[in-house]
């Protein structure tokens, strides 16, 4: 878990890592918000990173659970806004469709929306990335990983400490291991996220990856809670890959969003 910025009497920001990823690929974006006085906490979740395992499947619910159990025992019991990143975007929002009363907004950065697993060969691809991580898991506990870290763990494009830790972290068995119980559980969390709308009145910003041409279907897929929104922000990143949108060429694109977000329920 990674704290930023003195405590305020502003929203704390909670940061949702993507599959196989976590608490560190925050890191540059906690600091630039560190900087604007905006407290955020970011958190690896459970059996990634510095986390111990849960118990049970690792679908949305369980993972919300957690969360849930984080925040009072850190003594954050005031409404949060939530950021996720990737897969990150189906916990938080289930997160704010269990608890509304608990979210002040979401801030979803290249984020999956429950109508992305409906797209053409996604089910497949998932399944898939769920295999691959398995197989990172076996290979990892012979060491095959550490190689491949030094790839793998600095996409982001993070630095000093972030960056060791996330290379540490991406050679790491049971990360691995855990991440491919969540992957896995992508469609149970997906019917999860997706059974109901959204509250109109809770402000969300969708931040994405590449200009609107790119990828066009899952762009629009990755807009419509904001739309849908009558506190909406979209921005769509030229240049940034789904990586590296939370890395120092692009994160004050993603504080831009949470700036909007924390305008909007603020003012």
């Amino acid at each position: 878990m990674v704290r930023a910025a003195p405590r305020t009497d502003g929203p704390l920001v909670v940061c949702e890592h993507g599959a196989f990823g976590c608490a560190a690929d925050w890191a540059i974006v906690q600091e630039k918000l560190a900087a604007l006085g905006v407290r955020s906490l970011a958190y690896d979740r459970a059996g990634m990173g510095h986390s111990e395992p849960g118990p049970g499947s690792r679908d949305g619910r369980a993972a919300n659970a957690d969360l849930a159990a984080l925040l009072h025992a850190v003594g954050e019991h005031g409404p949060v806004v939530l950021a996720g990143h990737s897969m990150g975007g189906l916990t938080t929002r289930l997160f704010a469709l269990t608890w509304p009363e608990r979210v002040r907004g979401l801030v979803l950065v290249d984020a999956m929306t429950p109508d992305v697993i409906g797209l053409p060969g996604a089910p497949h691809a998932i399944g898939g990335f769920g295999q691959v991580l398995r197989l990172a898991a076996f290979g990892a506990r012979f060491g095959a990983m550490v190689p491949v870290s030094f790839v793998s763990g600095n996409l982001i494009g993070l630095t000093g400490e972030a960056q060791v830790e996330k290379r540490r972290i991406h050679a790491s068995a049971r990360h691995a291991h855990w991440a491919a119980a969540e992957v896995l559980e992508w469609p149970v969390t997906s019917r999860q996220a997706g059974a109901a709308d959204l509250d109109p009145a809770l402000p969300v910003a969708v931040v994405t990856a590449g200009a609107m041409p790119q990828r066009r279907r899952l762009k629009v897929l990755q807009e419509v809670p904001a739309r849908r929104s009558t506190s909406g922000y979209i921005q769509h990143v030229a240049g940034a890959t789904h990586a590296n949108l939370l890395g120092p060429r692009h994160a004050h694109e993603v504080v831009r969003g949470v700036m909007h977000v924390l305008g909007t329920v603020e003012g």
